[in-house]
């Protein structure tokens, strides 16, 4: 089995990935804990954080959720589950997540059509550095050439040293440092505009 298969209509989409971890679609009932995990990774809690953190996890919550039940036919939210004996210390639990749709190109980039996305790829803290991120990353690979684009983008801020890392050994290379005027006015990172091309071999 493959780390992405597709279910029957009403099931799960249900996979094997490493050893101890499976990777299946969200559903409903993971809204609360990915809103956590994202919030947690995207908006740790330092400073002035930790008061809006609330705030900040229900605006993601709500946000997941919409996206969630629009039944896009291209659009899929991932989760990676793992077991008991490799993960997490009892149970069922997921360990990270990550979105992939299809996105219209803004007017600045030579692009017309529209074309994949990856999007809040996190793992849950106590679940890093043990190829969880690098499954999702995989799972997302099969599902653009089940879409039938071998082409797949994502975004990477410029300060984020470690998810560059991830990226390039996972094979995305930079195809565009985007335009920011906060980066000149304020100091804030830029963002990395990186693409891979997929090899035809990812979906078997």
């Amino acid at each position: 089995m493959t780390p992405y298969e597709p279910a029957p209509a009403g099931q799960d989409t249900v996979s094997a990935g490493v050893s101890g971890l499976t990777i299946r679609t969200a559903q409903a009932r993971d809204l609360t804990t990915l809103a956590e995990i994202l919030t947690d990774s995207f908006h740790p809690r330092t400073g002035f954080v930790r008061w809006v953190y609330p705030m900040l996890r229900l605006g993601i919550y709500e946000d997941l959720r919409n996206r969630l039940r629009s039944n896009s036919p291209h659009y899929v939210c991932l989760v990676a589950v793992a077991d008991g004996s490799t993960l997490t210390e009892s149970g069922e639990a997921i360990a990270g997540t990550v979105e992939i749709a299809l996105r219209s190109p803004p007017s600045w980039q030579p692009r017309a059509s529209q074309y994949p996305y990856i999007s809040n790829l996190a793992v849950r803290k106590s679940c890093r550095r043990q190829g969880v991120a690098r499954q999702l990353l995989l799972a997302c690979e099969r599902i653009s050439l089940e879409w039938g684009f071998p082409d797949l983008y994502l975004h990477v801020l410029e300060n984020n040293h470690q998810a560059r890392q991830l990226y390039l050994k996972a094979g995305y290379q930079l195809c565009q440092v985007e335009p920011n005027y906060g980066s000149l006015l304020f100091g804030t990172p830029k963002r990395l505009f990186l693409h891979k091309h997929l090899a035809a071999t990812t979906a078997g």
